[in-house]
């Protein structure tokens, strides 16, 4: 048996990186995944992959009413979902004089607004039913202070402290709140970097794999109902900040 036989699981972001990742490890910890993100012949493909016990749902989260309907679709098809893994990000970065303020939006739609609007959402669900599990990705990020990184590690910072809040709300409620924060993995998410003709932080140091970030999501999801490992950070053991 694996040790999230017959919980439910959503995970967002999840049509490839860090959010593939935790879905693969969930599916095979047991669990029922529903993958969520914009990529719907992505989701496909891995939903099949990981077999029948595992669903998509094709949305964009940077659309307000978003997080609602993935909790109407979950509910309606799975029942009261028992875990949420809020993956989902974008990364822009750029010095005041060159960054695109097009990005501004965008990025605190999906790495803030959308999370939070899900959290509070999930949470209602999970309470009424007296048990889940909230993980928010962040980022190490959320405490570097670098020049053309204030908005991805402002959004990153900001939503540690909501997640920190709302653990302490929940707390004795059955349903427990954590994030963890990756330090530099080779995803998709520097694609844009790229594009730009910068150098991705992927390249000055042997990067993480996104499974090794999966392996931290389960280990906080493993932990017993007496314990919350409410933050976990997860360096790569090149990195020296």
């Amino acid at each position: 048996m694996g040790s999230l036989d017959g919980k439910i699981a959503v995970v967002t972001g999840a049509s490839a990186g860090i959010g593939e990742a935790i879905a693969r490890r969930l599916a095979a910890a047991g669990a029922t995944v529903v993958l969520a993100a914009r990529r719907e012949d992505r989701l496909a493909a891995l939903a099949q992959q990981l077999g029948g016990k595992t669903g998509y749902f094709a949305i964009d989260l940077a659309v307000p009413d978003a997080p609602q309907a993935l909790l109407d679709h979950v509910t309606a098809h799975y029942g009261t979902p028992d875990i949420v893994v809020h993956n989902a990000a974008v990364l822009h970065v750029g010095s005041i004089d060159e960054f695109d303020l097009a990005h501004l939006q965008p990025m605190i739609a999906i790495n803030y607004e959308s999370v939070v609007r899900s959290c509070y959402l999930f949470a209602r669900a999970m309470k009424a039913a007296g048990r889940g599990h909230i993980v928010n990705i962040s980022s190490l990020g959320a405490n570097i202070t670098a020049v053309g990184t204030g908005i991805y590690g402002g959004l990153k910072k900001a939503l540690e402290m909501f997640t920190d809040a709302l653990r302490i709300e929940l707390a004795g409620t059955g349903v427990k709140v954590g994030l963890v924060a990756p330090g530099t993995t080779s995803t998709e998410i520097f694609e844009p970097m790229k594009a730009d003709g910068k150098a991705a932080w992927d390249t000055y140091i042997p990067a993480l794999d996104p499974d090794d970030i999966a392996g931290a999501v389960l280990f906080l999801l493993e932990q017993s109902p007496r314990a919350n490992a409410a933050r976990v950070h997860v360096y790569s053991a090149h990195e020296v900040f």
